[in-house]
């Protein structure tokens, strides 16, 4: 495909504004739009986000609006950074304006409660004119706004159209791997929230670092059942966007859905959400679970996530449940 030029980011949250930095350091024109006009005032003026990325400054300027159609206006392709599931109402926002055949890159992780559809296919059926891409992998807002050394996995059912995402975003601290798996990589990343919810609980409810690593390892054969039975390559579940994103996302608080567990975990009820951040895995839980019942696959972990986070289950019930299942091989 031609050359990216011009790259539209819609969402002005942590990592909106650091994907729009990673676009500007490749040396992309780009356009931030974003909700909230204090935010696009602070962005436009003093080159931070003191809301979603305080007390950093950028290290270049960045162009934000309030105006979808402004920020739209001549894109090459486009980042829909803004919460999974919001993908169907903001992509047929920006529908008037999106080019035909622009790749749209989904920066969200998550299934689509109802219908339980995969962003991509929400994307085919709310903007059907473009391309639907993916960015995922082992990364936080706050690290790549810094310019700490990150790898990530874009992928596109084109591989054409990957290779040229992964050039247009590549810099010295921005490394994007391309690849043509667009539903291993929405596997991964969205099932590996639902999975930082239940480590985070293991966490806040004091169970023990041991336990914490059996749920990451368990947890990563149930991502990659469910991966396999929608078709997902064995090399994008082990690679960035799945192994990759789920040991990080498992392990530190700086992941919205370990924290959301960890409080979880210490109150023993579901937290409310706080600061405007959302946990993606409180949507995805119950979602996947339903998903590998129609595909034969057995999620214990995520339903008992769901199950807590639906109320049915006491979080001491689930440990007991996953600790006393039938005994079998590993594998």
């Amino acid at each position: 495909m031609a050359g990216i030029r011009r790259i539209a980011v819609i969402g002005g949250g942590a990592w909106g504004t650091a994907l729009a930095l990673v676009a500007a350091r490749a040396g992309r024109d780009v356009a931030l739009w974003a909700r909230d006009a204090a935010t696009v005032d602070a962005i436009n003026g003093a080159r931070e986000n003191p809301r979603f990325l305080p007390g950093i400054t950028f290290d270049r300027g960045l162009v934000a609006t309030t105006e979808l159609e402004t920020a739209m206006r001549g894109a090459d392709a486009v980042l829909l950074v803004t919460p999974a599931q919001t993908t169907r109402e903001v992509a047929g926002r920006i529908a008037p304006f999106c080019l035909p055949g622009a790749p749209v890159i989904l920066a969200a992780k998550g299934i689509e409660r109802g219908s339980g559809l995969l962003l991509s296919d929400v994307l085919r059926e709310a903007l059907p004119e473009a391309v639907p891409a993916a960015l995922s992998g082992p990364s936080f807002a706050a690290d790549v706004a810094r310019k700490l050394p990150t790898a990530v996995t874009i992928a596109a059912g084109d591989e054409t159209v990957a290779d040229a995402l992964s050039a247009a975003l590549a810099s010295p601290s921005f490394r994007p791997y391309a690849s043509g798996d667009l539903i291993g990589v929405q596997v991964g990343g969205a099932l590996k929230n639902v999975l930082a919810i239940a480590c985070g609980a293991v966490e806040g409810r004091g169970w023990g670092a041991s336990a914490r690593a059996a749920l990451t390892a368990r947890g990563f054969v149930e991502l990659s059942r469910l991966g396999a039975a929608l078709g997902a390559r064995p090399e994008t579940l082990t690679g960035l966007s799945g192994l990759g994103d789920l040991v990080l996302t498992c392990s530190s608080e700086q992941s919205r859905n370990f924290a959301f567990g960890i409080a979880l975990g210490k109150a023993g009820t579901a937290p409310m959400a706080q600061g405007g951040k959302l946990a993606e895995g409180v949507f995805s839980a119950q979602v996947a679970v339903d998903i590998g019942k129609r595909h034969g696959v057995e999620l214990p972990i995520s339903g008992a996530v769901a199950a807590v986070l639906g109320g049915s289950l006491s979080l001491d019930d689930a440990l007991e449940a996953l600790m006393t299942r039938p005994l079998k091989r590993e594998s």
